[in-house]
């Protein structure tokens, strides 16, 4: 084949993928992931459609890439105490079952030729969503802030459907002590059903989904939900990446060469966040999230290079603006100590 040095042969998928769009994915959603505190699983199986995987190999591959990320992440949420196991434990129920029923509608769908359309609407729908609540986010902010209220008060009146949901009296109920409530064991478990048949289904850790669900619906503390949820997540994607090797549907080379980019991006993408600041980044986000939904649209009426031009394109832009956000606050910080060492010198002369 010609260009073969540029690409990559999958053994078990049996097509020929363009190696440098892997590693960038793999870079871009661990960069993109570290700087937004979430997992950028939602990119990943749309560009590996558009990089040429059949659906069921993009969704697989995708899970399992999630399970690796997400191991790394729960231990250093876990030193500092962030995961309640407890409540995780608990959640797993519903998120096997779920993640088995979305993953079984996939090979439905495989086996009447229909996975691939189906997919992409239901992506395009759920990245819309997200879209909405990113953008109607930041409107609420400046709203706020055009009349000066603060942000206690805004959060003040968040979201608190969890007081009504943890009326529910259904046995058993259990006390979760890091979390700090007690509630029906029915309540996570019918949550972490709905968010695994989305994981299994769409081939996301789900914490996109969840991550809200633990703090609004569950009634979790923000830092116990992030660490809770990516325990969640490593568990699901493990359970998620044994269920598609069962299905013959992950693609275990496309998942190291992602995972060698992600690891490096992810550092990157962590200690950007140290020097950020504003709303711009939110709106980086959502337009990273209006490229991905244009590039699936693009991708299934056939304009298979417009949709990889669109998608590698976005997520390139948005990591070299994430790149340089760090270089330039590292670099502010280098001149503040230089300036701080200079000024002491001066005064003990």
């Amino acid at each position: 084949m010609e260009h073969s040095f540029w690409y990559l042969h999958m053994p078990i998928a049996g097509v020929e993928i363009f190696w440098p769009g892997l590693v960038l994915i793999g870079f871009s959603v661990g960069t993109i992931g570290g700087f937004f505190g979430m997992g950028g699983a939602w990119m990943v199986t749309p560009g590996l459609n558009i990089l040429g995987f059949p659906m069921a190999f993009a969704i697989g591959t995708d899970i399992a890439h999630i399970a690796g990320k997400s191991m790394v992440s729960t231990m250093r949420h876990s030193k500092f105490g962030n995961v309640d196991y407890k409540l995780g434990f608990v959640m797993l129920f519903g998120t096997m079952f779920g993640i088995e029923i979305g993953a079984q509608m996939i090979m439905w769908l495989e086996r009447l030729g229909k996975v691939g359309p189906i997919v992409r609407w239901v992506y395009v729908g759920f990245l819309a969503l997200i879209s909405f609540m990113v953008f109607y986010d930041y409107y609420k902010a400046v709203q706020s802030k055009k009349a000066g209220r603060i942000d206690g008060e805004k959060g003040a009146e968040g979201i608190t459907w969890y007081k009504t949901l943890h009326k529910i009296n259904l046995p058993p109920m259990i006390h979760f002590k890091t979390a700090g409530f007690t509630c029906s064991a029915w309540l996570p478990i019918g949550v972490s059903f709905i968010t695994g048949i989305l994981a299994g289904f769409l081939g996301i850790g789900g914490g996109l989904l969840r991550m809200p669900a633990l703090v609004y619906l569950i009634g979790c503390p923000t830092h116990i939900a992030v660490g809770t949820d990516l325990f969640e997540v490593m568990i699901s994607g493990l359970y998620g990446a044994f269920t598609y090797t069962l299905k013959g549907r992950i693609e275990l080379v496309a998942v190291f060469v992602m995972l060698t980019g992600a690891a490096i991006g992810a550092q990157i993408g962590t200690v950007a966040t140290k020097y950020a600041k504003g709303y711009g980044i939110r709106i980086g986000f959502g337009c990273a999230v209006v490229a991905c939904m244009a590039s699936i649209i693009l991708k299934q009426y056939g304009f298979d290079v417009a949709a990889a031009v669109v998608i590698l394109g976005a997520i390139s832009a948005i990591c070299v603006y994430i790149i340089s956000i760090m270089f330039k606050g590292a670099a502010a910080e280098l001149r503040d100590k230089k300036e701080r060492e200079r000024a002491a010198a001066a005064f003990q002369n």
